[in-house]
């Protein structure tokens, strides 16, 4: 593995600061110019104010202000667990903190309230890379309730690229509604068919139909009801229990039928604050210009999944080439040389190719151990 590299200019920053810490680190340990204790519940963490203001904007306030708290050298935290401050603590005198599953939410969460924007970072890029199928829906909601977009946009794109397993986790029916749709409106929902989203809204109903249908005009414009086929449209969304009986819902359903048969309204101009547009206002004739737009019911942009190709692969040992006989077109899929002639075989599993088996030998070091071959190709595109 190749050595790191360090930016010479950047050398003696990294240098100054290590001995800065080391320095505030050796100063707690020995008990050197603490000037505060932050108490919670039965214990106490001697501490510097330095240290604490110029990590933490809460904190930094609170000793800049004419608060009682500014003066007294014993600070009490609450709604904060000993344990969790001391590893937030430590972590500012030196840089170590051993997150783990168990752990790192309570350290999130106290990281947002007292304002540390250090560890948030960590926490933020752990929780990032702990991403799977069992929590991403959790890690979903916690980076909106923290106001995290970093968290929260790359735990959607997790969700979409794989929406139709999601769907089965019963943490997928504990959604709430603004989260439901910052999901189902998403251009990058990894589905063939839109009715499979429109069916997840409607299980997500049925779940608590009791305080959930409420919810479902404006839901309804999540589900892009122009990909759907007509004669479905008829059959399961229009006679659906839970749309039949609304009439708020029937019109927009009518504007999708109209749209199916060609007739779409014309489009709505953007409101301008202080604008009322009334007659005479001489606007109308300033806004022709503007670009207007559609009601949500009536989107009809394919979601990602919907781009899917049916491709033939052509393999060698000179890479892959994918060929398109609808548009009588070639792609590059991988250009690696390294394929073997002996012994391999493919094996195709959920539009995924794997290339596995082979012998490779290096002919110019006869000593070097044979090793074998493994590609895989994703053939979603």
């Amino acid at each position: 593995m190749a050595a790191l590299t360090i930016d010479p200019l950047e050398q003696p920053r990294m240098y100054q600061q290590t001995l800065l810490q080391d320095g505030l680190c050796d100063l707690l340990e020995n008990d050197k110019f603490v000037d505060c204790i932050l108490k919670i519940q039965d214990k106490e963490f001697p501490c510097h104010r330095l240290v604490l203001a110029a990590s933490s904007p809460f904190f930094k306030a609170m000793f800049l202000s004419d608060l009682e708290e500014s003066k007294k050298r014993e600070i009490v935290l609450k709604d904060v667990e000993p344990g969790v401050m001391g590893m937030i603590l430590r972590y500012l005198y030196t840089s170590d903190i051993n997150l783990t599953e168990q752990n790192v939410q309570d350290i999130f969460m106290v990281a947002n309230m007292y304002q540390i924007p250090s560890i948030f970072s960590v926490c933020v890029s752990y929780l990032q890379e702990k991403l799977v199928l069992g929590n991403c829906l959790a890690i979903f909601r916690l980076g909106l309730l923290l106001d995290c977009p970093r968290l929260a946009l790359t735990a959607r794109e997790f969700i979409c690229e794989r929406y139709q397993i999601v769907v089965r986790d019963p943490d997928f029916l504990q959604l709430a509604p603004s989260e439901l749709a910052i999901i189902i409106t998403s251009d990058a929902l990894n589905v063939e068919r839109e009715e499979l989203v429109f069916e997840s809204l409607m299980d997500w109903v049925r779940h608590d139909e009791t305080n959930r249908t409420k919810d479902l005009p404006k839901l309804l414009h999540c589900i892009r009801l122009r990909l759907i086929p007509l004669d479905y449209f008829k059959e399961k969304v229009e006679r659906h229990q839970y749309l039949r009986f609304s009439q708020e819902i029937k019109k927009d359903l009518d504007l999708v039928k109209d749209a199916h048969k060609g007739r779409l309204p014309k489009p709505r101009k953007p409101s301008t604050n202080g604008a009322k547009g009334g007659a005479g206002s001489g606007e109308d004739e300033e806004d022709d210009d503007e670009e207007g737009y559609l009601p949500g019911i009536l989107n009809n942009n394919p979601r990602f999944g919907m781009f899917e190709m049916e491709l033939i692969l052509m393999i060698s040992d000179t890479g892959t080439v994918a060929y398109d006989p609808v548009g009588n077109e070639c792609y590059v899929v991988s250009e690696s040389t390294d394929i073997p002639k002996n012994h391999y075989s493919l094996v195709t599993s959920q539009n995924q190719v794997f290339v596995v088996g082979g012998m490779l030998y290096n002919e110019e070091d006869k000593d070097e151990p044979f090793s074998s071959y493994f590609l895989q190709v994703l053939c979603e595109s």
